[in-house]
């Protein structure tokens, strides 16, 4: 029997690993190196140099064993802790039996009072759930790798906080969901060692979108170029060339993103509780109404979280954290105006250009983002490893599986190389066919000549109009041109720009924008895509931008109006656009 306890003992310490280690003396080290004397919860106090526990200052017996139970579980709120894990930490190097944890439970919640199962959850075969936020009497949460103080990068004209933790081996981009306040989050105690723990196997960096938290606010919530632009922005300013990227809900959508358009920057993806569209957020237009109504007239209260995680419901603390998160997330008017352009959200199409490893995990019981979501992302994206686990907490931090994504995401970093960039890769295509005008003539449709060469500005315009949205001329194509640029929003307004800039000239172009897959080959692209493009702009009027459906998805937000104007069999396949 000893050698079987024992056997199973090493195998418990294996399995906790890093992540869940942690001292079981009084002393519990923060990333100061503080002491943590004193865990409030409720209206409760455990005192740790006196070993003692009181309710309104007024004592409450438990035995030693009890009250180490009692202890480590308050230590580890929001987390699942096994039976193996608790009879490791309060028993070492002793033949314990099950029931005597049981009992242990018991006789803590006799005395606390929770005959309800409200403070200690009881997961079946599982575990045991620690309910309420915890304070300590250091009045914050620090993790264990100190936190840089939060720094501002620029994305143009706008400064975007960020921070960074960790002393992993690997880089990790962390891009949040709808709003946040970096500075905030580490107020909330489980959040803070979920954070925490991501900084042990990983150099952590997290971001305020624009428009959100401490970044700057701005006059209209950007698209996903701008947001992208903000991701890269970060990670220059630690000049980081490469990283893994992690996207949570929305910003799951940003990170696939980023790692389809800029493949040699993204070493790995993951992806939590994420979606490629909208609607596995917010089904239908009613539901989207009634949380912009909820916005309007109640943000700030935390009336929310039932809709983010309903195991926490009830938890007075978490309930008045939750209504300061939405408060410093974003003023009431910012966060609409951010469902609105969110609800554009639809990155389905470009999922399968995206060539690295990724890791989706998503919660079954999901009640933010459908699970359906997560498969899709999985479904589309080549060779993503999909996972999903138990449970209807859409936070990462809070439920019983909380330790488990740490753990997947964890060995997942640890086992990726550095992958080769590829070849193929995602862009924008924009083909221009230059007309002009004939001397003397009112300009008509079919009124023009070709092959009469351009006029010496024609040239020199493009090329500026091309560095202002970051596009480049890859090839001409006869009276035209064929040019790549790093988004979709861009394109449009390049190819605006360039019509506004040939007009004086007495020159219309016609010009036509999609975007997937291309393969270069030296200076040159080639593919599926640069054919579409290229057969598009046969079926532009003079003066039209013609954009594919998935530039029209993708540029969402940016402010720019379409009009439907029909579908085109295009490219080699022939396929309808």
């Amino acid at each position: 029997m000893m050698e079987a306890r024992n056997e199973r003992m090493q195998m418990v310490r294996r399995n906790i690993g890093e992540i869940t280690a942690g001292p079981a003396s009084n002393e519990t080290p923060d990333g100061n190196g503080a002491e943590r004397r004193q865990l409030r919860f409720a209206r409760f106090t455990i005192d740790l140099a006196r070993l003692s526990l009181a309710r309104d200052d007024q004592p409450i017996y438990l035995r030693r064993q009890s009250f180490d139970v009692l202890r480590y579980l308050a230590e580890h709120p929001g987390r699942l802790i096994t039976k193996d894990e608790l009879i490791e930490q309060v028993w070492p190097r002793a033949l314990v039996t099950d029931d005597s944890l049981v009992q242990c439970i018991k006789d803590i919640r006799t005395a606390i009072g929770d005959a309800d199962h409200r403070i200690i959850g009881t997961v079946p075969r599982r575990g045991y759930l620690f309910k309420p936020q915890v304070a300590n009497d250091a009045a914050h949460a620090v993790p264990a790798a100190p936190v840089s103080e939060v720094r501002y990068a620029k994305s143009g004209e706008v400064h975007i906080a960020y921070q960074t933790w960790g002393q992993g081996a690997v880089d990790l981009v962390f891009s949040p969901g709808f709003v946040t306040h970096i500075e905030n989050l580490w107020s909330e105690p489980g959040m803070a060692r979920f954070l925490r723990d991501m900084g042990r196997f990983a150099r952590v960096v997290m971001f305020d979108k624009r428009g959100t938290g401490m970044s700057d606010r701005v006059d209209k919530m950007p698209g996903m170029d701008e947001r992208v632009d903000d991701v890269r922005a970060v990670m220059d300013a630690l000049g980081i060339e490469r990283a893994a990227v992690m996207g949570a809900s929305e910003g799951g959508s940003l990170a696939a993103y980023f790692a389809a358009t800029h493949p040699h920057r993204c070493q790995a993806l993951v992806l939590y509780g994420a979606f490629a569209r909208f609607a596995s957020w917010i089904p239908t237009d009613e539901a989207l109404q009634h949380l912009i109504e909820y916005i309007d007239t109640g943000w700030g209260s935390g009336r929310s979280l039932p809709s983010f995680a309903p195991s926490m419901v009830g938890n007075a603390a978490f309930e008045e954290w939750w209504g300061r998160f939405e408060r410093l997330g974003a003023s009431p008017a910012d966060a609409i105006a951010l469902m609105r352009t969110n609800s554009q959200i639809d990155i389905t199409d470009i999922l399968p250009t995206i060539h690295v490893p990724t890791l989706v995990i998503h919660r079954t019981g999901d009640v933010t983002v459908a699970v359906e979501g997560g498969r899709l992302l999985a479904a589309r994206i080549p060779g993503a490893r999909f996972v999903e686990l138990s449970g209807i907490d859409h936070l990462p931090w809070i439920g019983e599986s909380s330790n488990e994504i740490l753990r997947l995401i964890g060995e997942f970093l640890g086992d990726q190389k550095s992958a080769p960039v590829l070849d193929r890769v995602l862009a924008t295509v924009l083909v221009m066919d230059t007309v002009e005008v004939m001397e003397g003539s009112q300009r008509t449709e079919g009124e023009h000549s070709r092959g009469r060469g351009r006029l010496p500005e024609h040239d020199s315009l493009v090329r500026r109009e091309l560095a202002r949205f970051r596009g480049h001329q890859v090839r001409a194509l006869g009276d035209g041109m064929l040019a790549l640029f790093d988004g979709p929003s861009r394109a449009i307004a390049g190819a605006l720009a360039i019509q506004r800039a040939l007009q004086p000239l007495g020159a219309a172009v016609r010009i036509s924008i999609h975007i997937g897959e291309v393969e270069r080959v030296g200076d040159d692209v080639r593919g599926a895509t640069v054919d579409v493009a290229a057969g598009a702009v046969e079926h532009a009027s003079i003066g039209d931008v013609l954009v594919s459906r998935t530039v029209r998805d993708l540029a969402a937000g940016a402010g720019f109006a379409f009009e439907y104007v029909g579908t085109h069999a295009l490219g080699r396949e022939r396929d309808a656009w």
